[in-house]
């Protein structure tokens, strides 16, 4: 059973494909001549997934080695496990999923890596009324620590959502970019918030669209401050072996990932969140005293990194 048309829906479509654009605007604009390839597709009528996406991809730039924006509206007829082990009293039901999907992989090691994502989830049919709620956030994976870096970009997920709302929603991002089976962050953090529904549908709305508009504006500072750092053979060869931490996460421990794939999404724009280069090395242990140390030890901790205070 498909779910009604809903103005409110459109909306958030609406507002998700400018979303989309204007990210990728955003990072060409580094960029001297790569540019984002768009990737339109829509599921089969034989599949069991139907819907339709956009799936941008940015590869071999001067400043981004790789960058994916990804926006997709996807409805089935139940709801996959990955989305119902808190809400069993949705299994089984019609769903619809739309959002905005991004991860920038930069080539100079001294930028950092960083995620977005913005989404509803909009759940019916069946007789029953429709239940909705949104999700999502940014983080931030640097290959070399900063301080002003995860200051700035840590003010920036503060103003989005507010003072009240950010210690709860930082606690969050640590908790979930958290590689368990390494008892390490994946990075520095930022927000993180999933089956949001405080204050109805309009608010709920209005603070996924705070954070998806706060997104390009913490991170464009950095990648200009960062992306001219002279770089060798060593800080690549750490940074792949990083990314392999960050793939880790992606396959093991997402939900978005396992969501996509359980549910039938397309393996394709599921999947363009891997790096494109990417290096694992036996209980490779940096060089104490060295920079690679110091961000193991001082930066993927969880920090109060507006009050300085390691939490």
């Amino acid at each position: 059973m498909s779910l009604p048309a809903d103005p409110f829906v459109t909306a958030v479509d609406a507002w998700l494909r400018g979303l989309q654009n204007a990210i990728c605007t955003g990072a060409e604009q580094f960029e001297n001549a790569a540019r984002f390839a768009s990737d339109r597709w829509r599921k089969p009528p034989e599949a069991r997934l139907q819907g339709e996406g956009d799936t941008r991809v940015l590869e071999g730039g001067a400043v981004f080695e790789r960058a994916g924006v990804a926006r997709s509206v996807v409805r089935g007829p139940a709801l996959p496990p990955s989305a119902t082990a808190s809400r069993p009293e949705l299994a089984g039901r019609p769903f619809q999923a739309m959002g905005v999907s991004v991860v920038l992989h930069p080539r100079n090691p001294y930028v950092p890596t960083t995620h977005c994502n913005v989404r509803m989830l909009n759940v019916g049919g069946d007789g029953l009324p429709a239940v909705r709620w949104f999700g999502g956030g940014f983080d931030l994976t640097p290959y070399y620590g900063f301080e002003d870096d995860a200051r700035a970009w840590h003010r920036a997920a503060r103003d989005a959502v507010g003072a009240a709302l950010y210690p709860r929603f930082k606690r969050q991002c640590d908790d979930y970019f958290f590689i368990r089976h390494r008892d390490e962050p994946r990075g520095i953090g930022g927000l993180f918030f999933d089956d949001w529904v405080e204050g109805g549908d309009a608010q709920a709305f209005a603070l996924t669209r705070r954070v998806g508009e706060a997104f390009w504006a913490a991170y464009a500072p950095i990648v200009a401050a960062r992306k001219d750092t002279p770089y060798g053979d060593r800080e690549r060869h750490w940074q792949r072996l990083r990314r392999g931490r960050y793939v880790e996460f992606n396959l093991v421990w997402d939900r978005g990932t396992l969501f996509g794939l359980q549910s039938g999404g397309r393996t394709e724009s599921i999947l363009m969140s891997m790096p494109p280069e990417v290096q694992w090395a036996y209980d490779a242990v940096p060089e104490a005293g060295t920079p690679e140390a110091e961000l193991l030890a001082h930066f993927l901790v969880p920090r109060d990194w507006l009050g300085e205070a390691p939490r």
